[in-house]
């Protein structure tokens, strides 16, 4: 347990703050193995620059925390009493100046009581720091991730070939969620996208229910499996029946940019490169009024975590940094094709752990 505290007993000292609070998410979880629920309950972990660490533990949960085995003093409090006395007696184990935090996972209810329990502690959203931890994925990571791509696309190689024309978004979506636990999914990555014709224009569409695939159509699948705790995520956009000229142009510029993506990727590039890169392609084509998103972000116990690949991000990406390569084009009226491959960062270049065809697909004939 102290070994897989120290990086986070690091980045107290590098921000010079007294510790780090983690509650439950993908921090928590890999620092401590354990994963738990994050509720109404208050639940947190303090980690300080020297010395033991202390939690805060909803009595409910003692039995699963003590498989945690945290060197370390523990407070528990029950519903019927309250959390403030374990968060009083926190403070006055450990006395503390500046706590630093997970900015974008800590509730405000959180915060609130440790401000309260200590009077005058400074809280210091230290989420870029400790999320940075994860950036680099270890060959178990990478391991759990290659699995969770590979549940998606046998999962997406099934609907695909059940896809019919005037079935509707929402029965497509169904037949996605049943193949990915079928094929070994743990839990969905994130609530999936099935969107088709002018509906998958819009990056973050919701299946509809009342709208049957007509021939023609764009169909979008973004989605991914969750496996081991880590999550893929996977973005292909197929033609059902056929496809017109304008749907081949953009579908193969999307290409295009996604391939040169992949060839500006490698140990020591920055976020803003491969944006450049890719982005440059989407701009030099008859469809830059298109242009919508980035081209991607990290990927691991978060669908979504660093690196952010934007332009005006300066981050340098070492080797094992897993990011999306998801390039789109979006005709609001028409339609949408986004094209997302996982991508993990080596020392000579990269390896593109999603396999799934990029060939332009027509189905549903």
């Amino acid at each position: 347990m102290t070994d897989r505290l120290a990086e986070y007993r690091q980045v107290a000292r590098d921000l010079s703050v007294d510790a780090v609070a983690l509650v439950p998410g993908p921090n928590f979880t890999r620092a401590l193995g354990h994963s738990f629920m994050s509720h109404e309950r208050p639940f947190l972990v303090v980690i300080p620059a020297d010395g033991a660490p202390a939690a805060i533990v909803p009595n409910l949960e003692l039995s699963s925390w003590a498989l945690v085995g945290l060197d370390g003093a523990t407070f528990d409090w029950r519903d019927q009493t309250g959390y403030m006395d374990a968060f009083a007696a926190l403070a006055a184990h450990m006395p503390m100046k500046r706590l630093a935090v997970e900015g974008q996972v800590m509730r405000v209810f959180v915060h609130h009581a440790l401000a309260q329990a200590y009077g005058d502690l400074n809280i210091v959203d230290a989420e870029r720091e400790i999320s940075a931890l994860r950036m680099i994925k270890t060959p178990d990571d990478i391991a759990a991730l290659q699995a969770a791509i590979e549940i998606s696309e046998r999962a997406l190689t099934r609907v695909l070939d059940g896809v019919r024309i005037g079935q509707t978004e929402k029965q497509i979506e169904g037949a996605l969620i049943a193949a990915l636990f079928a094929e070994g999914a743990d839990d969905l990555a994130f609530a999936p996208i099935v969107a088709a014709g002018a509906n998958s224009a819009l990056p973050h569409a919701h299946a509809r229910d009342d709208y049957p695939v007509q021939s023609g159509d764009a169909l979008l699948f973004d989605f991914g499996a969750r496996k081991h705790g880590f999550a893929a995520d996977i973005t292909r956009t197929v033609f059902v029946g056929e496809v017109s000229d304008e749907g081949r142009a953009v579908y193969n510029t999307v290409l295009a940019a996604n391939m040169k993506g992949l060839e500006v990727t490698r140990d020591g590039v920055t976020a803003h490169d491969i944006d450049d890169a890719v982005t440059g392609v989407l701009e030099a084509s008859p469809y830059a009024d298109r242009i919508r998103t980035k081209t991607g972000h990290g990927l691991g116990r978060d669908v979504h975590e660093a690196p952010y690949i934007m332009r005006g991000n300066p981050m340098v990406l070492p080797a094992g940094t897993v990011y999306t390569n998801e390039p789109g084009l979006y005709g609001e009226g028409k339609f949408g094709v986004r094209i997302e491959d996982d991508v993990l960062i080596t020392e000579d270049g990269c390896r593109t752990l999603t396999t799934f065809t990029k060939d332009l697909l027509i189905i549903g004939r």
